[in-house]
């Protein structure tokens, strides 16, 4: 069989060309310019080469085509094939597919290309199918480059369809597909190797991992530059990180403020900046490999990111030695072995060079190409996270669409307030729409583009309302890594009209007053003075721009109180002014709109202290009566109680009694923390989470096959479409209700 492969022939030495040794029975290429007393240079040992291979173009691309083990990839590719599989029901949505694309929802969308528009939704489900098999064939190695092709064009598809849907490891899923797609990762643990022996555990060329492992250190080491920003290095980032339990244990010897600093970002900027290195170095690998584990495997715990950390698990065998798998499945039983993949040595490929030939002519087109390309992928994944510069119509007050710049948690965004106000073009009339109306995604809010969108979506959707030429204005009010509140665009224009192009910066984005970014230690300051009951809001606002507030009845006690500049209160109703300096404050009445006016040349800072006093009379009042009903239990409570307050004992309501809502909402609360104490435990929650997981797969399995019926057979009566998507949605006899709200719960000031 191997006589019958191109590699396996010897070929006649061509003048001025030393006759080609055979290769070696593990495939691995002697070293070239070493004597058989002389060991490998400091270089080769470091870096698995020497530095004059890259001196020559012909001696770099020999360098990338020296044989190597397909082990490793082979169990690369079949780890990503089967978390994209995993990934397709969960964070790509095809559990909620018929939610999101539902024929003829009325629904704003965001693309990055304006043609870009969905399928029909049956079309949309047979679309995620194909996408699902392609990824199974991508772990299978079955009809390797089809699947391949198959799971990357809707994939990409559907990540240009939705920007809101962007992040860093979407973008990231797309680029390791697309380059699998061009490796030999078929060649060990594939189906395809079982009917082609050419291919079967044939060696790989090393660009192939070259290629991944440049990839994986980008995505480390950019990620660690881009926390070199000033947030991150002074702990701003994520602030309120350290106070999740997986961080209890740096607690117990550190402050919250330390375990944030040191640990939090501190640790999170070093294993970015040294992951790479440390992974790439022999001797650094077992240590890098530790962190790195437990780094992923805490982010898992942390973070909503779907497959993310397990992907990046996938990646650190793709550092080791490439034929690793060969010694677990050795390890194996017998009887095991003979279902797993091969240990045997791999066998030559007609893709790899193999001993010294060293003339230009021993070269073919194919492997230039090979090597200029993984030259100018890897240039290109450099330059992309400092392109912005290119693109500033995306440019927010960070740099570009969150995705594929690798500044990954640098950036946490609080909303506080966000106001939408139309205009009829033709009566003049205003009018207030709720946030997010005919959207499915909160993310426009942070980003100029997308407002654009969605404006311009408003302007076509809103004359069905009776709505004449609308014009759309926005009031979006962010703090960004704990910063002020402030307005992202200006409010005073129109979008609908505005202009907006991807190549310029946006003229009617409001700057990030970084010159107030050294207040934020006074503020975590003011906020450690207030009791439990008072919260705070800190406003930073433009001059010659107004906030308009309602203080709601529930806020009975709210104070404004000036920081910085000079401000102008407008109490609406009572038809006063007041005028504040730095320093000054005023009592607001609830119940009441009020405007506050930035007077002062430069911006103003001002800050909100308010009590809800509904939630704190109703947690004195659960207060009282728990303690009522300790005294009744322990014997110090003498009087009977009142008939509607006998379910406190556990007693039925007595006849004719009416409920008490107070007593209601008490006894709903006990039987809420009761079932969370004993749900709490770790069995308890693994069921749980593994039942929410299947009836996710479940619902996407059974949405899928009506789908392709609806599209074979034609779409049944509507009445039995409703049963059949009725049965697909089912969720158990035992689905917990979701927990009732409090009425009264604390919430701040609606700005």
């Amino acid at each position: 069989m191997a006589a019958a492969a191109g590699p396996a022939r010897r070929r006649r030495p061509e003048r001025g060309e030393a006759a080609e040794p055979p290769p070696s029975p593990t495939g691995t290429p002697k070293s070239p310019g070493t004597g058989t007393g002389a060991g490998p240079g400091l270089a080769r040992r470091l870096l698995g080469f020497e530095l004059r291979e890259l001196t020559r173009w012909h001696r770099f691309v020999r360098l990338l085509h020296r044989p190597q083990d397909p082990a490793a990839l082979g169990a690369f590719r079949a780890a990503f094939g089967l978390l994209m599989a995993l990934d397709v029901p969960q964070e790509r949505g095809l559990g909620h597919l018929d939610q999101r694309y539902l024929d003829g929802l009325e629904v704003c969308r965001f693309p990055l290309l304006p043609f870009l528009a969905p399928l029909p939704l049956d079309w949309m489900y047979l679309l995620y199918t194909v996408m699902f098999l392609g990824a199974l064939g991508i772990m299978l190695g079955c009809c390797y480059r089809l699947s391949c092709v198959a799971f990357l064009c809707p994939y990409w598809y559907l990540l240009l369809l939705d920007k809101t849907s962007w992040n860093n490891h979407s973008y990231l899923y797309g680029l390791l597909g697309f380059q699998l797609a061009l490796l030999g990762a078929d060649r060990y643990g594939s189906v395809d190797g079982l009917f082609r022996p050419r291919k079967r555990n044939a060696h790989v060329p090393l660009w192939n991992y070259a290629l991944l492992r440049a990839q994986v250190f980008i995505v480390y080491f950019i990620a660690g530059l881009k926390k070199l920003d000033a947030d991150w290095v002074e702990g701003f980032s994520m602030g309120t990180l350290a106070r999740h339990w997986l961080f209890a244990p740096f607690r117990l010897v550190l402050s919250e403020e330390l375990t944030s600093r040191l640990v939090v970002h501190g640790g999170g900027l070093v294993l970015d900046l040294s992951a790479g290195f440390l992974l790439f170095f022999d001797a650094t690998r077992p240590l890098a490999l530790v962190f790195v584990t437990y780094f992923h495997c805490m982010n898992s715990q942390l973070f909503s990111i779907g497959m993310f950390s397990y992907t990046m698990l996938a990646t650190n065998g793709l550092f080791c030695r490439p034929e690793w798998p060969r010694g677990l499945v050795a390890r194996c039983p017998p009887r095991l072995q003979a279902w797993l993949p091969s240990t045997e040595p791999p066998q030559p490929s007609p893709d790899c060079l193999y001993g010294g030939r060293r003339a230009r002519g021993g070269l073919r087109p194919r492997q230039h190409l090979a090597a200029a390309f993984t030259i100018l992928y890897v240039l290109e994944q450099l330059f992309l996270p400092y392109s912005h510069f290119i693109t500033q119509g995306y440019n927010n007050w960070t740099n570009g669409l969150y995705g594929y710049s690798w500044d990954m948690m640098v950036h946490s965004r609080f909303h506080q307030h966000v106001k939408i106000t139309y205009r009829d073009g033709l009566t003049g009339e205003v009018g207030y729409l709720k946030p997010g109306v005919f959207t499915q995604s909160r993310r426009w809010r942070d980003h100029a583009d997308m407002l654009k969108q969605y404006s311009a979506c408003l302007s076509r959707l809103l004359p069905r309302y009776n709505i004449s030429q609308p014009q759309i204005y926005f009031d979006v009010w962010v703090s960004i890594n704990e910063r002020f509140q402030q307005r992202l665009v200006d409010p005073r224009v129109d979008l609908v009209r505005a202009p907006w192009s991807p190549w310029t910066p946006t003229p009617w984005l409001l700057p990030l007053l970084v010159d107030l970014s050294p207040w934020r230690q006074r503020l975590q300051e003011l906020e450690a003075q207030l009791d439990g009951h008072t919260d705070a809001v800190f406003i930073a606002d433009f001059p010659g721009l107004h906030l308009e507030n309602f203080v709601s009845e529930d806020l009975g006690n709210t104070s404004l109180r000036v920081l910085k500049g000079q401000v102008l209160v407008e109490l609406v109703e009572q038809q006063q002014n007041h005028s504040l300096q730095e320093g000054q404050g005023m009592q607001l009445p609830a119940g009441q709109y009020h405007k506050v006016h930035t007077v002062s040349p430069e911006p103003s800072c001002y800050m909100y202290l308010y009590v809800n006093t509904t939630a704190l009379e109703l947690e004195q009042n659960l207060t009282r009566l728990r303690e009522l009903r300790e005294r009744v239990r322990n014997g110090t409570e003498q009087a009977p109680l009142p008939p509607e307050l006998r379910p406190l004992l556990g007693e039925p309501l007595p006849a004719g009694a009416p409920p008490d809502p107070l007593v209601s909402l008490f006894l709903r609360r006990e039987r809420r923390q009761q079932r969370k104490e004993r749900e709490s435990s770790l069995a308890q929650r693994l069921r749980r989470f593994l039942r929410r997981k299947f009836f996710l797969f479940r619902r996407s399995a059974l949405m899928t096959l009506i789908a392709l019926r609806n599209l074979a057979l034609g779409r049944p009566a509507p009445e039995r479409l409703a049963q059949e998507v009725a049965f697909a949605s089912w969720r158990g006899e035992e689905e917990e209700a979701r927990p009732e709200s409090d009425a009264g719960a604390p919430r701040g000031p609606e700005l």
